[in-house]
């Protein structure tokens, strides 16, 4: 199959899969079809594909990735080459403003919900729309399953706490694993349980890393979109809890990527790796 024979197909399977396949409108542009599909897969319950249709989506999704670029954590300057940083973490870490779904990190951290699903809303801009699409449904499958075993142990209640980090394979994503951790939601004024729930969840996706062999993990910006964490004050504690992990962990981790979205984490950032 051509990219866009693998698109018109699994545009058919999952407008099928609905039960209303023939209410929904296909777009002529490649581009418009592109949107369809991804906002079918961001509804789509988790359950297991069949073996053509997952086939299918696992070889577009490659070439998807593909047609982005990879991008590993070696292609990335550290904070020494970049910032002219010269302090004792400089060159395990790293600043990128980009798509995190292209990195060929060990792990990739999203910022997840508690049912830790993935976002249901079709398009939505968040980080945890973005890896479930680039990674594919089976991302979504596993996330599910491990919430049911969890449930199985813990109560059918169970949903996940906060700054307690799932990790599951990568799928379709370029990384070899994600780790999905659900951060503090700001309500009203910023108090220091929020901070430390914050540091938190750095810390516990690190020691994560490191019991399971990750040595480079890409972090997003934790809790600053719909969770309302104000971004100055967690790029400040973000850095500053790695960087104080990794001085306890001597040697634990090769690489660290701060990646951001928007300028305005991008110059948060920037001030306060000059001077970690």
């Amino acid at each position: 199959m051509t990219q866009d024979e693998r698109l018109a197909f699994l545009v058919e399977a999952y407008r099928q899969e609905t039960g209303r396949g023939e209410e929904i409108p296909v777009p002529l542009a490649a581009e418009g079809r592109r949107r369809l599909l991804r906002a079918l897969m961001n509804v789509r319950p988790p359950r297991p594909l069949t073996p053509k249709v997952a086939a299918v989506e696992a070889a577009y999704l490659a070439e998807r990735t593909r047609e982005k670029g990879v991008v590993r954590p070696e292609d990335i300057p550290t904070i020494r080459t970049a910032l002219g940083n010269g302090g004792p973490f400089a060159d395990r870490l790293s600043l990128w403003r980009g798509d995190i779904t292209r990195l060929a990190a060990d792990a990739v951290v999203n910022a997840a919900n508690e049912e830790m699903l993935g976002c249901f809303i079709p398009l939505h801009s968040c980080i945890d729309n973005a890896i479930h699409s680039a990674a594919g449904t089976a991302l979504r499958l596993e996330c599910a399953r491990q919430m049911e075993a969890l449930r199985r142990c813990r109560g059918p209640s169970y949903v996940q706490p906060t700054a307690v980090p799932l990790i599951t394979g990568a799928c379709a994503l370029p990384a070899r694993a994600v780790i999905h951790i659900v951060g503090p939601i700001v309500r009203g004024a910023l108090t220091p349980a929020h901070e430390e729930t914050l540091a938190a969840c750095y810390r516990n996706v690190l020691s994560l890393c490191n019991r399971r062999g990750l040595r480079t993990v890409a972090f997003c910006c934790l809790s600053t979109g719909v969770f309302r964490f104000p971004r100055r004050r967690a790029a400040a504690i973000a850095v500053r809890t790695v960087t104080d992990w990794l001085a306890n962990h001597s040697g634990a981790m090769d690489r660290v990527i701060f990646d951001v979205f928007t300028e305005e984490d991008e110059i948060c950032y920037e001030k306060t790796l000059r001077t970690c």
